[in-house]
């Protein structure tokens, strides 16, 4: 018993080192969340933190790229594009595309954020009041979950539901914003609520949410993760989906109950950066 234990905290310390080697400054330039790093306006910070986000499958140097691209087409200014565009203006948009993200969806994407910025719709409020303009993205993830829910399952399938709520959703769009609904690990999305949510001094994650609690996050699990979170035993769920990701998040809380999300650091660097 003594040994599992000594083992136990040997692992949370490791674990913890690299989390402090991987949670820092120099981390940013090489990895998507530098994106969002361009800019210090919150909007401005959600938007090119989503697409970011969900450009992220494939090759970090290629997903920064085509991010970076995009905020060129929005003139380095997103929050500003998406609210008071003219038809001209989404010309420039319409060669853009990364894999499988296309024009189609990019301006289905547009058009969403433009009616939830300008109120045009809103997930409402405890009050039901939809008079009011939303400034922040923030609404469309925390309006769907409780203060008390375990986890921030709800506001990722409620997210999906209020996304694809405008009467011309592209069926093909579907693909980019997963859901627990159907299974999905969701790792795109909880790489960016892990980006709005954390809160420390580190100056990776942003804390501009308050609404969703660092405790409530859900680990991003991909093939990179899985790999290392199974030669670790905290993972024994052969796919990796939404189950996966649940019980990983769950081992997780195990060492950090407020926090259990900052061991991605960890996980993602030894995956990604030392090929663990």
């Amino acid at each position: 018993m003594t040994n599992k234990v000594d083992a136990s905290r040997s692992l949370m310390q490791f674990l913890d080192e690299r989390v402090v080697l991987y949670n820092q400054p120099g981390f940013i330039t090489r990895d998507p969340v530098s994106i969002p790093h361009l800019f210090t306006k919150r909007q401005d910070i959600e938007i090119a933190g989503l697409f970011a986000a969900v450009f992220s499958w494939g090759n970090r140097t290629t997903i920064i790229r085509k991010s970076m691209e995009l905020m060129q087409l929005m003139s380095h200014a997103p929050y500003e594009f998406v609210c008071r565009h003219e038809k001209k203006d989404l010309v420039r948009l319409m060669d853009f595309s990364h894999r499988t993200f296309n024009s189609t969806d990019l301006l289905y994407f547009v058009e969403f954020l433009h009616h939830h910025y300008t109120g045009k719709i809103s997930p409402g409020s405890k009050k039901d009041d939809r008079t009011k303009k939303v400034i922040s993205l923030e609404s469309a993830f925390s309006h769907w979950m409780d203060p008390n829910d375990p986890t921030i399952e709800k506001a990722l399938a409620g997210f999906h539901k209020y996304f694809f709520s405008l009467q011309d959703a592209p069926a093909r769009t579907r693909k980019h914003i997963a859901t627990p609904d159907r299974g999905s690990s969701c790792k795109r999305l909880n790489m960016f609520l892990r980006w709005m949510v954390r809160k420390d001094k580190n100056g990776v994650d942003f804390g501009l949410w308050n609404s969703i609690h660092p405790a409530q996050l859900v680990c991003p699990l991909d093939l990179h993760v899985a790999r290392v979170a199974r030669r670790f035993g905290f993972l024994q769920r052969p796919a990796t989906d939404w189950m996966a990701a649940m019980e990983l998040t769950g081992r997780l809380r195990e060492m950090d109950s407020k926090d259990p999300v900052k061991y991605d650091f960890a996980l993602f660097g030894l995956g990604i950066e030392e090929r663990y």
